[in-house]
């Protein structure tokens, strides 16, 4: 790409020529105008079709949760209902083998001793259940 042309030896060369030849500039913009031209249909092409319509939602099965409540004096109460320690660890029992295993919920008492809170726990993982979570209100 020349930006000048001329004679440059005399006094009368008139200099170098400071403009800039725009007709390479001017072909190439003018390919790259066809080359869009040409494209921009091909991508936006597409086939009109009337899709059927379909309800479908996925089946989940939540499990259910089974909450936990430990009193003052080591009460357990399974879902609002007394429960003694056997009775726990048969229900516990019966809670590991379902399919999808439920959520057991501790919610424990503030100053229950943690005594009773563990044992609730080790019987809960010996028996073979892996959901377990603990239920706290939150702080003022």
């Amino acid at each position: 790409m020349a930006f000048g042309s001329g004679n440059f030896e005399g006094p009368s060369g008139g200099g170098v020529m400071s403009e800039i030849n725009m007709t390479p500039l001017v072909d190439v913009m003018l390919v790259l105008l066809i080359i869009f031209m040409l494209t921009v249909p091909v991508i936006t092409h597409s086939v009109k079709l009337d899709l059927p319509r379909a309800e479908n939602a996925p089946n989940e099965i939540k499990p259910k949760t089974v909450n936990l409540a430990i009193t003052e004096d080591g009460t357990l109460y399974w879902n609002e209902a007394v429960v003694s320690k056997e009775d726990y660890a048969a229900r516990l029992a019966e809670l590991a083998v379902q399919t999808p295993q439920p959520e057991l919920h501790i919610r424990a008492d503030r100053k229950v001793q943690y005594e009773h809170v563990a044992q609730a726990m080790a019987a809960a993982q010996r028996t073979g259940v892996h959901k377990l979570g603990f239920v706290t209100e939150p702080g003022q």
